[in-house]
């Protein structure tokens, strides 16, 4: 039995990991061959052709889509002779591509590219903004998009080593998506934590978890220590290859912040032949990816490194070979906030007390353009203290993430055990000594706001009398946050001359949702949970 068994978790081991690595699909380049691919599929055509300096030869190719519109697709080296045209495609029918470079074994090559209406696996494109709904988020395909992010600075290192698949990195996207979280909020490379967080005695009995100055991780040559800005290290793009990769499969989006100052990272100088090398092989290799949206630098105007004319330079230097059209923000409020035209939407870093009222203005301030409140200074506890913001309760944590759906806006989930150096990738595995976090509050959070979209709600603070108040567009639909502590709520103004209401309420620790209701006279409404729980107040009319 216990050899069957074995027998049995190595053919799931071994799926996982063919599953991991064939997500990226990969076609010689024939002049004889038309592909054939799916809508938001990404595909590798390889060509060879030898090069001296291949990070600064011209590569790109021509795109005609089906309607007759032009995309210019850069492509880009991958070692060892290859070079790699990377495309994904929205618009279905035939493609048909002509390349051009310096390098004549590039030049002139015509190929197409047939994309059927079927979408991979389930997908609905990229994340767009939609003209008509400008502050929310929606996908390719027009269905809503609620952004619930995850802080996880260091996922390129979870299985970097494992040349054989991803399982870490695997059970952790699992676990946050089967938790409502879609998105990453992730850095291309972060090395180590200046702050001191101490020698935990926990940690020294897991040193597994501790991913912190690694010597042999970094995308160029050498060494974070001894630095070789000549030439990138092309196996560190290939390793996170199969991360985006994976991510995309599973439908998360990467936030990739192409910079971090913070993570004491050894940058070449800004705008120095090596740095712009790097910017553009980043947007070169992953723009394709349906699952990107981009960020220029966390902490962007932080440590004394960048200004607004490097960052806004290196806007315009994406958007130059932005040909997927990914979203662009940075990961800094007051740069978004003086130069709100130049990013597709408000980067938000807000730790205050009043959060929600903070929130509420940047929603009525960018009626043009989502906001995400990409910080808001809760920060689940684990096991280790590596970096406490405002708040480590969950329950606080999580009101705060209500707080800004309540304003109109997005935010992220941080919890300790996996935000910096440190990835506990399997927290429900560990042992009792460990503490469990609370992912499933926003398996319920995303719910919720799945059910009843965001996207078609807007803030109504006039009626924010025990809590925060959001009505349907053009319906008298209202869902009212109601704080544990309220003992009761009054809604008189929802009640008119003889037209019933019906309520209900939603918990939201647990997602559980009360009895169905219909009332015509005026109440107060008292939660099943009060007390025990914050709860959301359902009316419907």
């Amino acid at each position: 039995m216990k050899n069957k068994l074995a027998f049995l978790f190595s053919i799931l081991f071994m799926l996982s990991i063919s599953y991991a690595q064939s997500s990226i699909r990969k076609e010689k380049y024939s002049t004889k061959q038309s592909l054939s691919i799916n809508r938001w599929e990404v595909v590798d055509v390889i060509f060879k052709a030898s090069s001296q300096d291949p990070f600064h030869e011209d590569f790109e190719a021509n795109f005609t889509s089906p309607s007759g519109k032009a995309q210019i697709v850069e492509g880009f080296y991958n070692d060892n002779k290859e070079w790699i045209l990377r495309f994904s495609a929205t618009e279905h029918g035939q493609w048909k591509y002509t390349t051009s470079s310096s390098i004549k074994a590039l030049n002139q090559k015509q190929g197409t590219i047939n994309v059927s209406q079927t979408a991979h696996n389930g997908q609905h494109g990229g994340i767009t903004i939609p003209k008509d709904n400008p502050n929310h988020f929606a996908y390719e395909d027009g269905t809503p998009y609620f952004l619930m992010a995850f802080e996880c600075d260091w996922l390129y290192a979870l299985d970097y080593r494992n040349d054989a698949g991803l399982p870490r990195t695997n059970h952790l996207l699992d676990l946050i998506k089967q938790n409502g979280l879609n998105q990453v909020v992730m850095n291309v490379f972060s090395y180590d934590i200046k702050w001191n967080w101490g020698k935990d005695p926990l940690l020294k009995k897991h040193p597994e978890h501790d991913f912190g100055s690694p010597k042999d991780i970094y995308p160029f040559l050498g060494n974070n220590d001894t630095p070789d800005f000549s030439a990138l290290n092309i196996d560190f793009f290939k390793q996170l290859d199969r991360t985006i990769a994976l991510m995309n499969e599973k439908g998360i989006v990467s936030h990739l912040m192409i910079y971090v100052w913070n993570k004491l990272v050894n940058w070449p100088n800004m705008y120095s032949e090596a740095d712009n090398m790097y910017f553009d092989y980043i947007v070169k290799r992953y723009g394709a990816f349906p699952n990107i949206m981009w960020d220029i630098s966390k902490e962007a105007l932080y440590y004394g490194r960048a200004d607004d004319k490097y960052i806004l330079e290196r806007i315009d230097r994406l958007r130059k070979k932005n040909s997927f059209n990914r979203l662009v923000t940075v990961h800094d409020y007051k740069f978004c906030q003086r130069n709100a035209d130049a990013v597709d939407y408000i980067s938000r870093q807000d730790w205050t007390f009043s959060l929600y009222h903070n929130m509420l203005n940047d929603h009525q301030t960018y009626t043009d353009k989502p906001v995400f409140n990409i910080e808001h200074g809760g920060y689940e506890e684990s096991p280790y203290v590596v970096f406490s913001g405002s708040y480590i309760n969950a329950e606080a944590c999580l009101r705060r993430n209500y707080q800004c759906a309540f304003a109109g806006v997005y935010s992220t989930y941080y919890w300790q055990g996996t935000s910096w150096n440190v990835i506990i990738w399997n927290p429900f595995e560990q042992g009792a000594d460990f503490y469990k976090p609370k992912f499933e509050y926003f398996k319920h959070l995303t719910n919720l706001f799945t059910t009843y979209p965001l996207s078609r709600y807007e803030p109504q603070p006039q009626h924010n009398r025990s809590g925060y108040c959001l009505k349907e567009k053009g319906n008298d639909n209202y869902l009212f946050y109601i704080p544990k502590e309220t003992y009761w709520h009054n809604t008189r103004f929802i009640f008119s001359k003889n037209k019933p209401v019906r309520y209900k309420w939603y918990n939201t620790y647990t997602g559980e949702y009360s009895e169905e209701k219909t009332i015509t006279k005026v109440q107060h409404f008292i939660s099943p949970w009060y007390g025990k729980a914050d709860a959301v107040l359902i009316i419907q009319k």
